[in-house]
């Protein structure tokens, strides 16, 4: 599954009205915590049959996304962080370790 690179609002308004799963990914890119949770992530990606679309945040060049995120789906910031996003709602989110894709895969399916 490819990663989308999310940059601008419009964008988060696409993800907000759009029908089903989104997941955006919040990434610093200078963490290696960061670095390691994504390439984990990515690797395993391929089991997010439900998901639509995977975005990845740039947490160091679009902070103020990473605001708007914490306004549009009331989620406290993290970092690294990953946001379920169903029909417009933030239904699931994790940081740090405890990211990964069969995680999310599980919620998917409960």
């Amino acid at each position: 599954m490819q990663f989308i690179p999310l940059e601008n609002k419009e964008q988060l308004n696409k993800i907000k009205s759009a029908k089903g799963y989104t997941v955006i990914f919040k990434h610093n890119t200078t963490c290696s915590i960061s670095k390691g949770v994504r390439d984990r992530l990515e690797q395993d990606a391929g089991i997010l049959h439900e998901v639509n679309s995977v975005y990845f945040l740039d947490l160091l060049k679009h902070r103020d996304l990473s605001n708007a995120i914490t306004e549009n789906f009331g989620v406290p910031h993290q970092s690294p962080q990953l946001l379920l996003i169903k029909d417009g709602r933030c239904t699931y989110n994790e940081w740090g370790y405890d990211i990964s894709a069969k995680a999310t895969t599980q919620v998917l399916r409960s």
